[in-house]
């Protein structure tokens, strides 16, 4: 044996001093590294925990009506929203010491990597619920150094700033079950078609299995792989003491039935409303693109589901499938302004153009009932007359000649009131009208009325010339119909963000914006359109459909060579309707022409239907109603043939009566001073 010399031993000790203090220097910089690592985990601070999630879409009365989730369903709920067998069921199939270890279970990874050696190959798993959670947060599922490494530090900052449930939470909301099911709720939902909550331990230790392997322990891929899983998952359950044997037995042996459909895969309830409202959260609400789509928001509508049901349907049963003519719709609780139904097209997978909110268009005649408020302001009433004739007005600073046309050129050749050339639309009348009071005021209250688009100051603009939107439209109309409050299109009413705080909620406003008294005045003089007691050288422009009416509406039709229109409303709903082709093509087919009213009028009925039937309220103060001859204007005797009851601002209701049907020359009943015989604008106008 050779003995080991002085100097050798020496040199021995020597050696092993420098491996001792060389330990010491790397246990110490490995000590300060992960000092360090810990440190700036936690100057970082909490991650962030938002994963991509459906944006839900609810109508008004709390009904999925569709949800942006580029073919990934994901729902979040919260813990106490997961049925506690799939929590124990995951916890003891996942990681059973989770609620004992930081995020790394060293035992385990000891475990499995003697495994992979003895087994020469990557035979089991160690990753912890906060691992799996840290990777389906932030990272790519690639098997790089570079990503275990990243993977390792967001596990230590989930660790460090939050609690052990809220890990969990977040790990059951994020794992994926397969057929673009992300979490719980979505498996859930997809797999047994009820909610997380709800779940059976069967169906419990059934789902718990997928995530291993979503192709191979799926049951609608597998089935008997997949209770091959659950078997595994109840015995580790019944190990860990979440469960006994009997019930462990029970669960395996229970029958299942799968649905295997997400219950919003096919939505497609009013395709253009939801892309209106996307658009007002962008525009209005300010969020981005990705929040809108991945953010897991709750967006509540104002969307009515039997008035959008009924506007699709009043649509295909009124327009002939063979035109290819177009139709915009919106309905809108005058009220509010909230927006009950919207169709943008006919057909939204040939053309998602939204119609009803992009498309700007001639309005017609239904601009006139904004025109005669604006002369209500300057001292007109229903019973102001005007020469109906064929008429050509001439201008001294240069302009050409404008002779406007009634339709099919009819003309009463002597005076109709005003509330008789609203209800047969006469143009003449309105462009009087509108010169008179000056060209800028109709382009001034179309501002007032919340119309956006620009307004030449033409005569033809009272005719309607000016392009305008539907939703717009429909908006200024509801302030005849609400007595003169500011309203304004309203599609959202509250949104919430994926942990269901309010970060957006509609609030109600009542500034007034028209006189209550002129508004009502004008509502009456748009039933009108419907009376055929007004009928004087033409028929009422509504007369084609006032016997399918059952309740009081007021409205205005209005058509240009390319453009069809009908507006009107009820206490209750104020609905635009829009037909025309999108080139610009006139409308030349009568059956054509007619749409935009029979729809207003048919989806006003079924909208309407079961609600009660309201007459429109005066206000308290304002106004007075008097019965007047609809031909003249004036007080009616018992001796006129026709009596309209008929309102006015208080004081400029008429003060002379009729005296065109006095029988047996009757004077007339009461001595109050009359107007003077010569009409006031034949001061003002030599033409008139």
């Amino acid at each position: 044996m050779e003995i080991m010399t002085d100097h050798g031993f020496r040199k021995t000790i020597k050696i092993f001093r420098a491996i001792f203090f060389i330990s010491l220097i790397a246990m110490a910089g490995m000590v300060i590294v992960l000092a360090g690592i810990l440190t700036y985990a936690k100057i970082l601070g909490p991650p962030p925990l938002a994963v991509p999630q459906s944006t839900l879409y609810f109508s008004d009365d709390g009904k999925l009506i569709g949800e942006s989730n580029n073919g990934q369903k994901r729902y979040w709920a919260k813990l106490e929203e997961i049925s506690p067998d799939l929590i124990h069921a995951t916890i003891a199939i996942e990681d059973r010491n989770f609620y004992n270890h930081h995020g790394f279970d060293y035992k385990r990874i000891a475990g499995a990597v003697i495994a992979d050696i003895r087994a020469l190959a990557k035979v089991q798993g160690a990753s912890t619920i906060t691992q799996q959670y840290a990777r389906n947060l932030f990272l790519e599922h690639d098997k790089t150094w570079t990503r275990k490494i990243h993977e390792a530090f967001y596990t230590i900052r989930l660790e460090m700033n939050y609690t052990k449930n809220d890990i969990l939470e977040g790990y059951l909301n994020t794992i994926y079950y397969g057929n673009g099911a992300y979490g719980a709720e979505a498996a859930s939902q997809f797999y047994f078609g009820k909610k997380a909550a709800d779940l059976s331990l069967a169906e419990a230790s059934m789902l718990a299995g997928i995530p291993k392997g979503p192709g191979l322990y799926s049951p609608l891929s597998s089935l008997k792989n997949a209770k091959q899983r659950q078997a595994i998952i109840l015995t580790s359950m019944e190990k860990n003491g979440y469960i006994t044997k009997t019930e462990a037995a029970a669960a395996a042996k229970q029958k299942l039935v799968f649905t295997g459909v997400h219950k919003t895969q096919k939505v497609k309830v009013a395709p253009y409303f939801q892309d209106a409202v996307q658009n007002a959260l962008k525009n209005q609400l300010h969020l981005d693109e990705r929040m809108i789509a991945l953010g897991g928001l709750k967006v509540y509508t104002t969307l009515s589901l039997k008035q959008q049901k009924a506007a699709e349907k009043q649509i295909k049963q009124n327009v002939a499938r063979s035109s290819d003519i177009q139709v915009a719709l919106v309905a809108m609780n005058p009220k509010n302004g909230y927006i009950q139904a919207m169709v943008g097209g006919r057909d939204y997978a040939q053309s998602p153009f939204n119609r009803a909110v992009q498309a700007v268009r001639q309005p017609g005649s239904t601009i006139k009932p904004l025109l005669y408020y604006a002369a209500l302001e300057h001292g007109f009433t229903p019973s102001s007359t005007m020469r109906s004739e064929d008429t050509t007005f001439h201008f001294d600073d240069g302009r050409a000649d404008y002779t406007p046309h009634n339709f099919n050129n009819q003309y009463a050749h002597g005076e109709i009131t005003l509330a008789q050339a609203l209800a047969v639309s006469d143009n003449i009348f309105a462009v009087k009208t509108h010169l008179f009071l000056g060209e800028e005021v109709l382009k001034e209250t179309a501002k007032k009325f919340g119309l956006s688009t620009k307004m030449a100051q033409v005569p033809s603009l009272a005719l309607g010339s000016s392009g305008v939107r539907v939703i717009e439209m429909a908006n200024a109309y509801s302030l005849f119909a609400n007595g003169g409050k500011r309203v304004e299109p309203t599609l959202i009413t509250k949104v919430e963000d994926y942990h269901g705080k309010v970060i957006f909620e509609k609030k109600s406003q009542t500034e007034k914006i028209l006189d209550p008294a002129r508004a009502y005045v004008m509502t009456q003089m748009l039933t009108g359109i419907f009376d055929p007691k007004l009928n004087g050288y033409a028929k009422v422009t509504g007369s084609t459909i006032a016997a399918e009416l059952t309740r009081p509406y007021a409205g205005k039709s209005g058509s240009t060579e390319t453009d069809s229109w009908m507006i009107g409303y009820s206490p209750q709903l104020v609905t635009a309707v829009w037909a025309g082709y999108d080139v610009g093509k006139p409308i030349n087919l009568s059956t054509e022409k007619s749409y935009a009213k029979k729809i207003w009028a048919h989806f006003m009925e079924e909208a309407l239907q079961g609600k009660a039937v309201k007459a429109f309220k005066p206000p308290k103060d304002g106004v007075v109603g008097v019965y007047v001859d609809p031909a003249n204007g004036k007080l009616a005797t018992d001796d006129c043939p026709v009596r309209r009851l008929t309102y006015f601002v208080a004081g400029t209701e008429p003060s002379e009566y009729c005296t065109e049907h006095l029988k047996n020359g009757g004077g007339k009943p009461d001595n109050r001073e009359t107007v003077p015989k010569k009409p006031w604008y034949k001061r003002l106008w030599p033409w008139g």
